[in-house]
Protein backbone atom coordinates (compact mmCIF):
# COMPACT_ATOMS: atom_id res chain seq x y z
CA UNK A 1 0.00 0.00 0.00
CA UNK A 2 1.68 3.51 -1.13
CA UNK A 3 0.21 5.54 1.43
CA UNK A 4 -0.17 9.60 0.92
CA UNK A 5 3.06 12.03 2.02
CA UNK A 6 0.63 14.18 4.40
CA UNK A 7 -0.49 11.43 6.17
CA UNK A 8 3.02 10.50 7.30
CA UNK A 9 3.45 14.45 8.16
CA UNK A 10 0.38 14.48 10.00
CA UNK A 11 1.53 12.79 13.27
CA UNK A 12 3.62 14.57 15.51
CA UNK A 13 6.40 11.37 15.55
CA UNK A 14 6.93 11.06 12.19
CA UNK A 15 7.80 14.92 11.77
CA UNK A 16 9.97 14.11 14.75
CA UNK A 17 11.56 11.37 13.03
CA UNK A 18 11.85 13.09 9.76
CA UNK A 19 14.13 15.77 11.44
CA UNK A 20 16.18 13.34 13.05
CA UNK A 21 16.59 11.76 10.05
CA UNK A 22 17.60 15.01 8.22
CA UNK A 23 21.37 14.70 9.26
CA UNK A 24 22.33 10.97 10.68
CA UNK A 25 21.54 7.14 9.08
CA UNK A 26 19.93 6.04 12.05
CA UNK A 27 19.72 2.13 12.85
CA UNK A 28 16.07 1.73 14.35
CA UNK A 29 17.16 1.29 17.92
CA UNK A 30 19.21 4.80 17.54
CA UNK A 31 15.94 6.49 16.09
CA UNK A 32 14.26 4.46 19.25
CA UNK A 33 16.45 6.07 21.93
CA UNK A 34 14.54 9.48 20.98
CA UNK A 35 11.27 8.36 22.18
CA UNK A 36 9.10 7.55 25.01
CA UNK A 37 7.46 4.87 23.07
CA UNK A 38 8.13 1.06 22.35
CA UNK A 39 10.48 0.01 19.86
CA UNK A 40 7.70 -1.59 18.25
CA UNK A 41 5.35 1.44 17.82
CA UNK A 42 9.01 3.61 16.40
CA UNK A 43 8.78 0.49 13.83
CA UNK A 44 5.24 0.95 12.72
CA UNK A 45 5.92 5.00 12.42
CA UNK A 46 8.95 4.06 10.26
CA UNK A 47 6.81 1.53 8.22
CA UNK A 48 4.28 4.57 7.24
CA UNK A 49 7.13 7.12 6.53
CA UNK A 50 8.72 3.89 4.16
CA UNK A 51 5.51 3.13 2.69
CA UNK A 52 5.17 7.10 1.40
CA UNK A 53 8.93 7.08 0.49
CA UNK A 54 10.19 9.49 2.88
CA UNK A 55 12.61 6.93 4.37
CA UNK A 56 14.32 4.07 3.04
CA UNK A 57 15.20 1.20 4.85
CA UNK A 58 19.04 -0.67 4.49
CA UNK A 59 20.21 -4.05 6.07
CA UNK A 60 23.81 -4.08 7.17
CA UNK A 61 24.37 -7.39 8.49
CA UNK A 62 22.27 -7.58 11.51
CA UNK A 63 21.71 -3.37 11.99
CA UNK A 64 18.74 -1.96 9.59
CA UNK A 65 19.62 1.53 8.95
CA UNK A 66 16.60 4.56 8.15
CA UNK A 67 17.88 7.10 5.31
CA UNK A 68 15.62 10.03 4.64
CA UNK A 69 14.16 10.97 1.02
CA UNK A 70 13.13 14.08 1.00
CA UNK A 71 11.49 14.18 -2.50
CA UNK A 72 8.31 13.48 -1.35
CA UNK A 73 7.93 16.52 0.77
CA UNK A 74 8.04 18.35 -2.73
CA UNK A 75 4.16 17.89 -2.82
CA UNK A 76 3.65 19.01 0.58
CA UNK A 77 5.55 22.70 -0.59
CA UNK A 78 3.95 23.06 -3.50
CA UNK A 79 0.75 22.85 -1.65
CA UNK A 80 1.59 25.67 0.67
CA UNK A 81 3.10 27.06 -1.86
CA UNK A 82 -0.34 28.08 -3.07
CA UNK A 83 -1.07 29.38 0.41
CA UNK A 84 2.02 31.26 0.67
CA UNK A 85 0.94 33.06 -2.33
CA UNK A 86 -2.52 33.35 -0.90
CA UNK A 87 -1.28 35.41 1.84
CA UNK A 88 1.50 37.24 0.53
CA UNK A 89 -1.85 39.40 -2.00
CA UNK A 90 -4.12 39.42 1.23
CA UNK A 91 -1.47 41.00 3.48
CA UNK A 92 0.12 43.12 0.55
CA UNK A 93 -4.05 44.56 -0.50
CA UNK A 94 -4.12 45.17 3.79
CA UNK A 95 -0.90 47.02 3.70
CA UNK A 96 -1.94 49.01 0.60
CA UNK A 97 -5.36 49.93 2.39
CA UNK A 98 -3.79 51.34 5.51
CA UNK A 99 -1.30 53.15 3.84
CA UNK A 100 -3.94 54.82 1.43
CA UNK A 101 -2.46 53.62 -1.74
Amino acid sequence: MRRDVFQAIADPTRREIIYLLTDNKLTLNKVAENFNISRPAVSKHIKILNECGLVTISQFGRERYCKINAEPLKEVYNWLEYFNKFWDKKLNSLKNYVEGK
